[in-house]
């Protein structure tokens, strides 16, 4: 990687790394020209400009586990909804002392029952082709 980034030549990665160092947990973040740093809670692609200010608003440091993966799945939902090639389908990892867990792959629920979804517009009464 850093030969690459000296050619101007970057692998587009941003990678996120969760562990225990020095017996305090961390999170951290690795951008394409290696800038590094870390925080309490990060996202990657879309969720960056999505995710982050819910998380910013609604995360706090002294969160159970059940109210931090609903927190998640929440930003995940609102993710699935904006991308139209996003899938429902998440696994959610957790880091502790002891190791790591990742759980298996399970469907968000998500509803497109809201009016603005079953509306016609635009004066589209059939399929909505031309």
């Amino acid at each position: 990687m850093y030969q690459r980034r000296n050619k101007m030549n970057p692998l587009w990665n941003n990678i996120l790394v969760a562990g225990y160092k020095d017996g305090k947990s961390f999170l951290g973040s690795v951008d394409l020209i290696g800038t590094a740093y870390t925080d309490d809670f990060l996202a990657t692609g879309f969720g960056s400009y999505l995710a982050i200010p819910i998380l910013r608003k609604k995360w706090r440091p002294d969160m159970e586990e059940g109210e931090a993966r609903e927190l998640l799945e929440e930003c995940l939902r609102i993710l699935f909804y904006r991308d139209c090639r996003a899938l429902n389908k998440i696994r959610i990892a957790k880091a502790t002392a002891e190791g790591t867990l990742i759980s298996d792959a399970y469907t968000l629920e998500t509803s497109w029952a809201s009016a603005s979804f079953q509306t016609v517009k635009g004066g589209l009464d059939g399929d909505g082709g031309w």
